[in-house]
């Protein structure tokens, strides 16, 4: 019996003893260097607008869409979301539909109808028909920014090469020069857009 209360009380000293140590002081260091070291992005990759308010994050993604729903020709159109009502992010997640589910090949049909409808027929990149796994992805290919050139170059009075230098501009490169492919981040290309 005293061998197991003396058991017992070294077990919950240790206890007590690492939850401060790695549950308290590790995450109060691990915040700190954070704030030091790169603030922008320990503190959500905020975007503001001119008078300070806070616009979204370069993290996730937004819609460019009218009160019904239809994409606004004037701005670039983001990836499609499977999160909850479109990017939210309390709702973070994929369809999780296999390639042959009837669900997942009617949603693929009616975002290429829909594309076709607002850019034109034509090679449509996979990103464009498809959610990402988080239903949040601020990106998409370069393929499917040059896609949308020439309506929103219409849509703005703007000259297609106008739109397109901003698209280059914006294009975010391979991590570290050759993981993943080049991309777009949308909610930073419209925001040029409009300072235009």
């Amino acid at each position: 019996m005293r061998t197991t209360l003396r058991t017992t009380g070294v077990a919950v000293r240790a206890m007590a003893v690492f939850t401060l140590l790695l549950g308290v002081a590790y995450m109060l260091l691990i915040t700190a260097v954070g704030q030091v070291a790169l603030p922008f992005q320990a503190n959500g990759s905020l975007i503001t607008t001119a008078d300070g308010q806070v616009a979204g994050s370069q993290l996730i993604g937004q819609s460019f869409t009218d009160a019904d729903g239809n994409a606004l020709p004037q701005y670039f159109q983001s990836r499609p979301s499977a999160a909850g009502d479109g990017y939210d992010s309390t709702a973070s997640s994929g369809s999780n539909w296999g390639p042959e589910n009837e669900d997942l090949i009617a949603a693929i049909e009616e975002r290429r109808a829909a594309s076709v409808a607002l850019d034109g027929s034509g090679q449509i990149p996979a990103d464009a028909l498809t959610a990402s796994a988080s239903g949040l992805d601020p990106d998409i290919s370069v393929a499917g920014a040059e896609r949308q050139v020439a309506r929103v170059a219409e849509a703005r009075g703007l000259s297609a090469s106008e739109v397109e230098s901003l698209v280059s501009a914006h294009t975010i490169p391979r991590d570290l020069g050759y993981l993943g492919d080049p991309r777009v981040n949308v909610v930073e290309l419209n925001r040029a857009l409009d300072a235009l």
